[in-house]
């Protein structure tokens, strides 16, 4: 039961995230093309200067989030060191974008202005995202430091032989 409480909790808070990256490439995306048209007057859209740099950083941000958070399901699956390295990294690339529209929605929020509902919930989505996927990144490099939290570096049994035809006596011996 201890080898697996990371995995129990990084499995539900990767599926949220998820969701809420599809959610934010599909806000993102209606808002910045609505907004390249040239219909900030359509209701949802507007902004201030600071809005299309956050839709360009909202989208880049919601692409690599799920890109990272197939990374991610592959080592629950997994549950390996090697899975681990893929989805921590991936994760860590995923926040630090996340971050930056993290920013350029605060800098909106602060220069105002009108905005639509469609663009106050996605700033609301990456307000919330770049704190669930630091969360969740904690939670993967956990792994890294204690075996209790993930699969850690020092799991006995990994890259020993144990293929078919390999004897008993033959595991653990070098050639």
């Amino acid at each position: 039961m201890a080898q697996t409480v990371g995995r129990n909790i990084a499995a539900p808070l990767l599926f949220l995230n998820l969701i809420m990256y599809i959610i934010v490439v599909g806000f993102a995306s209606w808002n910045l093309n609505h907004f390249i048209n040239g219909q900030t007057n359509y209701p949802g859209v507007a902004g201030n200067g600071a809005t299309f740099y956050f839709l360009i950083f909202a989208i880049l941000a919601g692409v690599l989030g799920v890109a990272s958070k197939l990374a991610g399901a592959n080592h629950i699956r997994a549950w390996r060191n090697d899975s681990l390295a893929a989805a921590a990294s991936s994760s860590v690339v995923a926040w630090a974008i996340t971050a930056l529209a993290f920013g350029l929605a605060c800098k909106e929020i602060n220069i105002g202005g009108h905005r639509g509902w469609r663009l106050r919930t996605l700033e609301a989505f990456i307000i919330i995202l770049t704190f669930t996927q630091l969360l969740y990144v904690l939670m993967l490099h956990a792994g890294v430091f204690s075996s209790k939290y993930g699969p850690g570096y020092r799991d006995p049994d990994y890259g020993l032989g144990g293929g078919p035809g390999v004897e008993p006596a033959q595991k653990g011996t070098r050639v």
